[in-house]
């Protein structure tokens, strides 16, 4: 699977252990996120390439890391189209997919740890939605995105 993956300098660390674990699983991984802890590029920019980038279908999912994991999850949000959800327990990042058919997952650096974040990203590489009882919701909250979006 393609993966795009975006950080700002507090998550540096962490996404360059969950770019590799997520590779030695075999998904190709793209790096968006910064080079460096040095810099000091916004979170938003960052959330908005990785979004674009799934939009377009360059990546299948995204993954975005700040401190919080809370502002690259709004930003995300703002691009037309885009559905992604803060989690930081498996059972979220696996809703996330099966009942809310998010593109992006976004996670905190400084509110998790990275076995945790690895056991979430497993948890969440492995989810699939599929069409049944959450699709009536998925397609009302498209409608509603396209009445403000326009």
């Amino acid at each position: 699977m393609k993966i795009a993956i975006g950080c700002d300098n507090a998550a540096f660390e962490l996404k360059n252990i969950l770019k590799k674990y997520m590779e030695e699983l075999g998904h190709e991984v793209k790096d968006f996120g910064i080079p460096s802890t040095d810099d000091s590029t916004f979170y938003p920019n960052i959330a908005e390439t990785v979004a674009e980038s799934v939009k377009k279908g360059e990546s299948v999912r995204g993954m975005l890391l700040c401190g919080t994991g809370i502002g690259m999850c709004i930003t995300a949000n703002k691009v037309p189209g885009i559905y992604a959800a803060l989690c930081h327990d498996t059972f979220s990042a696996e809703r996330s997919i099966k009942s809310n058919n998010a593109q992006i997952i976004t996670m905190g650096a400084r509110v998790i740890g990275p076995e945790l974040a690895k056991v979430i990203t497993k948890t969440w590489l492995s989810s699939e939605f599929t069409p049944g009882s959450s699709t009536p919701k998925i397609n009302l909250v498209a409608d509603i995105d396209k009445k403000y979006r326009g």
